[in-house]
């Protein structure tokens, strides 16, 4: 392979592709998972026994992604039925989803979390911090 780096030859043409700091890079990387764990799996029939299936799930989902260092879900569980028959779950809904990802790009770590803001009424998704790190963390 002629000494080179798959992963650093990769990496090297596709952060090519942008006219941004890395900073920004960061940043937009961490909106990227936030609008794929929101469009992807909104609509996704629930129910109790499936509940931290579908959590796991979407964690696993997003953490295969690049940069990402961790992806935890939780779902609110109060709107899901508590029955056991076939007609007792529910479709997934923004409101329900609670998710904090952290990406991990160059000298940045970004933070972004989605949660219901009762105030707004809304499933809003943010980023809650953009830190400074050491290269190589």
């Amino acid at each position: 392979m002629s000494g080179f780096s798959l992963k650093n030859d990769r990496e090297a043409l596709a952060s090519s592709r942008f006219s941004c700091t890395e900073r920004e890079r960061a940043v937009f990387e961490a909106g990227i998972k936030m609008a794929t764990i929101y469009h992807q799996f909104v609509g996704t029939p629930v129910n109790r026994g499936s509940v931290s299936v579908l959590e796991k799930a979407i964690s696993e989902s997003i953490e295969v992604q690049p940069y990402v260092l961790s992806a935890d879900v939780s779902i609110d569980r109060s709107s899901i039925p508590s029955g056991k028959d076939m007609y007792s779950y529910t479709s997934l809904t923004g409101d329900m989803i609670d998710a904090v990802v952290k990406i991990g790009l160059g000298g940045y770590e970004v933070t972004a979390e989605m949660r219901y803001d009762r105030e707004l009424k809304y499933p809003l998704m943010f980023v809650s911090s953009v830190e400074e790190r050491q290269h190589g963390e």
